[in-house]
């Protein structure tokens, strides 16, 4: 299935009230759920589609580096305050270009709605924004590393 066509059915799924859809075209099937947080899922049947092959291809290195990484950060303690974590599996960017300015620093002042940074899945750029208002006391997240889901990025105070 074109990569278009599944682009245009999460838009299709965003714009309604659905939260479920499934498409399938011959062999191929795409199906799509809203998770909490605003987060989607693709699934596809047997037999596997180039669609579906190229994210569990990345998904290798992506697991490995996070399991190098996670072992300092386990004995890693986070300021107190509230966590903003990864609402999925991606690379995460403080700016929205190399040239930019990062959206949030240590110390800055934040609403509720704004932007933290930018998790790149799939080809796609999805914001993170806080869902709290405060200081940010910390921010987690390397920019341009991978990030496993519920992994912590930031922390407001």
């Amino acid at each position: 299935m074109d990569l278009r066509k599944i682009k245009k059915l999460i838009d299709i799924l965003e714009e309604s009230n659905l939260s479920e859809l499934e498409i399938k075209e011959g062999e191929e099937s795409v199906r799509l759920s809203r998770l909490p947080k605003g987060s989607f899922q693709t699934t596809a049947a047997p037999p596997v589609t180039h669609v579906h092959v190229e994210p569990q291809r990345a998904s290798a290195p992506v697991a490995a580096a996070s399991a190098e990484r996670e072992s300092p950060q386990i004995g890693r303690d986070l300021p107190a305050g509230h966590v903003v974590r990864s609402p999925m599996v991606g690379t995460f960017y403080a700016s929205p270009n190399p040239e930019a300015p990062p959206f949030v620093k240590v110390g800055q002042t934040v609403k509720s709605g704004d932007v933290l940074g930018i998790i790149e899945a799939m080809k796609m750029f999805n914001q993170i924004e806080s869902d709290v208002s405060g200081t940010v006391l910390a921010v987690v997240a390397s920019p341009g590393q991978p990030v496993e889901f519920d992994e912590p990025l930031f922390v407001i105070g």
